[in-house]
C-alpha cells in the first residue's frame, strides 16, 4: 500500500462550493412554499441545513474509515441486504406521497431506502470486478449472478415506483461494468429485452407517459401535461445572461412546481442567469474531473472501481437533472446532488464523498499507478 496522502482538498473545496451554493438556492426557492405549508419562511430551509449538517457528520466518518473495509464479503452483503431489506418493506407500507411509496420512516426522519441501494449497488459491483475479474464474460459463471443481485434492487426500485432512480442505478452499474472489461455483445444482448421492458415501463403507465408526450411537445398542452416543464423553461429563459437577482424569481411563486426540490436548476436559470448556470456547471464538471482522478490513482483496483462509481453516479444524476430542466429529457424526479432538497440525498451522497476522500487518502501523487488500471479495463 503507497504511503498515506493528504486527503484531497481539491475535491473538498469543490463539495463545500456546491454545499454553500445549493443552501443559499433552497433558501430562496423554498421561501413562498415553505410559508404555505408550514407557516414559516424557513422551515424547509432549516431541515435542509439539517440534513447537511447530518451529511458532514457522515462525511467525515466515512473519509476515516478504510474504504478497503467495503470490500469485505460480509460488509457488501450487509449492506446489500439492509438495502432489499428497507426497499421490501416500503413496499407493504400502506401510505403513499403523491402516489408513490419511497420513504420508510425511521423515529422522527423520513428516509429514502433507493438512495442507499445506489451507494450498495455500487460497492457490491467493485467487489464483484475483482472478485469475477476471470469470469467477467462468462454468462453462467459471470453475467447471470451479477444480473441476479443488481436486478432484484432495480426491481424493487421500479416498483415503488421510481424508475428515474432506477434508471440511474442501471445507469451506473452498467457503465462500471463497461470500465470492467464486459464485451459489448452482452450490452447487445441485454438491450434486447430491457428496451421493450422500458417502452411498456412508459406506454402503459399514463403519467409517464404524459411525460413523455410533453418532453416531445410542450406547446400542445401547456396548462396540462406540458404544464411544468413549460413554466421550467420560461423561468430558465427569463433569467438572461445575469438573472433577475437572488431571491427576485416569480416563477418559484407557485407558477413552477417543485422549485426547491426536481426544478431547481430553473430557480438558477431564473436568479442568477446563465452566469449562474455556468457555473454550476463547472462545479460539477471539476467534480467529476477530480473524483476521475482520486479513482485512477487508487492504491487497488477496487478503489479505481468504487471512486469511479461514486462520482460517475453523481455525475449521472446531475446530468439527467439539468438535462429534465431545460427539457432534454422527459421529467423525472432526481434531485440535483448537494442543491435539490432531499435529505436522504444529501446525507448518501456526502457518506459517499467521504468515501472517495479516503481513496484519495491511500492513493498516489504520481502516474504509475495508473498503468495498471489501463491492463484492468483492457483486460
Amino acid at each position: 500500500m503507497n504511503r498515506k496522502m493528504p486527503y484531497d482538498q481539491g475535491l473538498i473545496t469543490i463539495i463545500l462550493a456546491l454545499l454553500g451554493f445549493g443552501l443559499i438556492m433552497v433558501f430562496s426557492a423554498s421561501t413562498p412554499v415553505s410559508r404555505e405549508l408550514y407557516g414559516s419562511q424557513t422551515a424547509i430551509f432549516t431541515r435542509q441545513l439539517i440534513a447537511m449538517v447530518l451529511g458532514m457528520v457522515a462525511l467525515l466518518v466515512t473519509m476515516k474509515i478504510d474504504y478497503h473495509l467495503y470490500q469485505r464479503r460480509t460488509v457488501v452483503f450487509v449492506l446489500l441486504g439492509l438495502s432489499v431489506l428497507l426497499l421490501g418493506f416500503l413496499l407493504l407500507t400502506p401510505g403513499t406521497v403523491q402516489g408513490a411509496r419511497r420513504w420508510v420512516r425511521l423515529g422522527p426522519v423520513n428516509f429514502q431506502p433507493s438512495e442507499l441501494a445506489k451507494l450498495s449497488v455500487i460497492v457490491f459491483t467493485s467487489c464483484y470486478l475483482v472478485w469475477k475479474r476471470e469470469h467477467l464474460n462468462s454468462l453462467s459463471r459471470g453475467l447471470l449472478p451479477y444480473l441476479a443481485v443488481v436486478g432484484t434492487v432495480i426491481l424493487l426500485v421500479l416498483c415503488a415506483p421510481d424508475l428515474g432512480t432506477a434508471l440511474s442505478i442501471a445507469m451506473t452499474a452498467g457503465f462500471l461494468m463497461y470500465v470492467g472489461g464486459v464485451r459489448y455483445r452482452y450490452f447487445l444482448a441485454l438491450a434486447a429485452p430491457v428496451v421493450p421492458a422500458l417502452y411498456l415501463l412508459v406506454v402503459r403507465v399514463p403519467y409517464r407517459l404524459n411525460r413523455v408526450l410533453a418532453f416531445l411537445d410542450p406547446e400542445k398542452d401547456p396548462y396540462g401535461i406540458g404544464y411544468q416543464i413549460r413554466q421550467s423553461l420560461i423561468a430558465v429563459g427569463s433569467g438572461g445572461w445575469n438573472g433577475l437577482g437572488f431571491a427576485q424569481g416569480k416563477q418559484k411563486l407557485f407558477f413552477l412546481p417543485e422549485p426547491h426540490t426536481d426544478f431547481i436548476y430553473a430557480v438558477v436559470g431564473e436568479e442568477l442567469g446563465f452566469v449562474g448556470c455556468l457555473t454550476l456547471l463547472l462545479l460539477f464538471a471539476l467534480l467529476f474531473r477530480r473524483g476521475v482522478r482520486i479513482a485512477l490513482r487508487a492504491d487497488s483496483p477496487f478503489g479505481t472501481f468504487l471512486g469511479l462509481g461514486i462520482v460517475s453516479m453523481i455525475a449521472f444524476q446531475a446530468l439527467i437533472n439539468i438535462s429534465v430542466t431545460l427539457s432534454l429529457l422527459p421529467t423525472k424526479g432526481l434531485p440535483l446532488p448537494f442543491i435539490s432538497v432531499g435529505g436522504s440525498s444529501i446525507v448518501v451522497m456526502l457518506a459517499a464523498v467521504g468515501i472517495l476522500l479516503n481513496i484519495s487518502r491511500q492513493g498516489s501523487d504520481g502516474d504509475d499507478s495508473e498503468s495498471w488500471v489501463k491492463g484492468t479495463v483492457d483486460a
